[in-house]
């Protein structure tokens, strides 16, 4: 491919995912969708995430995860301000969460955490007087960098969540624990089964999700909501953790963060590999 061709096609590129965006805007999601197929046709890596916004739209079927060139991209654009945006505009407070929970039921301390979607190391910040030893995995590089700056964790990664988690052959976590993460994650079972090949006997996942009323799954295990993320039910979170071989030790509502003024549900659950 030339660079003159290249040139164009992220021309093309960008004027087909900037029509669809104001068709969206503007409501009119079928002519919305016919631009964003066009933005699939020219980026099937999907960088800007095209699949995800169809299934929010219903007018497409909902992907078992979000694009990893989407995710890498988002964060990497935003690794700068993320912080900033997620803590001081977004109310953002899961880390906190986790760390009061671990607290009240004496779960702590940990030899070796697993942050997986470690992002810029607010999880990691959190829990670090609770750990020796804290491993940080996320898909933007960018990130990464931040959370090396903080240095809050032994060891860092560039890596998806799963990827990691089938290829890693270091020694296996008392905890593991996944913060914004599920958000960008439709279908688990990869998760949670990359979760036990990584745990020691008892040890612990915790991790924050959004949901969504029941009426508006409609009998589905989980669906991309208004907000391009995914939400998944209570009933299938439990299941597909009973089925890898957890036990569910606590689910609790919570408040995930704020958007556009509006609160986010969502659940932080802790669960136990029982071999």
């Amino acid at each position: 491919m030339t660079q003159k061709s290249k040139k164009i096609d992220e021309e093309a590129l960008a004027e087909a995912y900037n029509r669809a965006l104001a068709l969206e805007k503007a409501g009119n999601f079928d002519a919305a969708a016919a631009a964003y197929r066009e933005v699939l046709d020219l980026d099937p890596e999907d960088h800007g995430g095209a699949s995800v916004r169809l299934a929010s739209m219903g007018r497409g079927d909902t992907p078992i995860k979000a694009p990893d060139a989407y995710v890498a991209t988002l964060f990497d654009q935003h690794a700068e301000v993320f912080d900033n945006v997620l803590v001081d505009q977004l109310d953002y407070c899961v880390p906190l969460l986790v760390r009061q929970r671990i607290q009240a039921l004496g779960l702590a301390p940990f030899k070796r955490v697993l942050d997986l979607g470690c992002g810029t190391g607010l999880t990691g910040g959190a829990l670090r007087d609770m750990a020796e030893d804290i491993t940080g995995v996320d898909l933007s590089e960018s990130m990464v960098e931040i959370a090396h700056e903080k240095d809050l964790y032994e060891t860092l990664y560039v890596a998806e969540a799963v990827d990691f988690l089938d290829d890693n052959d270091d020694e296996a976590f008392d905890l593991i624990v996944a913060t914004d993460v599920l958000p960008y994650m439709g279908a688990l079972e990869a998760l949670f089964f990359g979760a036990v090949d990584n745990l020691v006997p008892g040890g612990l996942l915790i991790f924050s999700s959004e949901t969504l009323p029941e009426e508006d799954f409609a009998g589905r295990s989980y669906m991309v909501g208004l907000h391009q993320r995914f939400a998944h039910s209570e009933a299938y979170l439990k299941d597909r953790l009973t089925a890898t071989g957890f036990e569910v030790v606590e689910v609790g509502d919570i408040t995930v963060r704020m958007e556009e003024g509006a609160p986010i549900a969502g659940q932080l659950v802790i669960a136990r590999f029982k071999p």
